[in-house]
């Protein structure tokens, strides 16, 4: 089919989606995108607004909704972390574009994770960052065309590894 012109990141939150989107955007000459953000500007609304709204599993559908449509063309795309939890959208993501996974350990997650709810992080009644964590973990990496493992690397040699990856 037709060549990937995306890069998707995926992985938890503070895994550096968006801080390494953006550089990398920048090195590869493509257009960055966070979807956080288009949600946001749907609804109007932050983040944490629409999960308290529309509760955990709405927020689920809409995220699932909005990646699931885009329609883009040389991007870098920054989803939310519990995007792959949507399978119309990891298909769709999977299919538009080069999937990367930014693999953390759950120690070094905790030690960058502030708090939670700021960052829209939607944990269940009851469950803990790291039941998330080992939730999630399988998902990302049944999704992913690449990994890049973040331990011990600072941020631009995390992104030379991925361009070397995608060129």
């Amino acid at each position: 089919g037709k060549m990937k012109s995306n890069i998707t990141l995926i992985g938890m939150p503070a895994a550096g989606k968006s801080s390494i989107g953006v550089v990398l955007a920048k090195r590869l000459n493509m257009s960055f995108v966070d979807v956080d953000l288009v949600i946001q500007q749907k609804y109007n609304k932050l983040l944490k607004e629409i999960i308290n709204e529309h509760g955990v599993e709405g927020f689920r559908k809409i995220e699932n909704d909005v990646n699931a449509g885009l329609d883009l063309e040389d991007h870098v795309i920054a989803p939310g972390g519990s995007v792959i939890y949507g399978e119309e959208a990891m298909e769709h993501l999977k299919s538009i574009s080069t999937v990367i996974y930014l693999e953390l350990s759950y120690y070094a997650l905790r030690s960058r994770l502030g708090n939670l709810e700021e960052r829209g992080v939607s944990l269940q009644e009851g469950q803990t960052l790291r039941d998330l964590y080992y939730e999630r973990t399988p998902l990302y990496k049944k999704y992913a065309d690449i990994t890049i493992n973040e331990m011990n690397k600072n941020m631009s040699r995390i992104i030379d590894e991925i361009i070397k990856k995608v060129r």
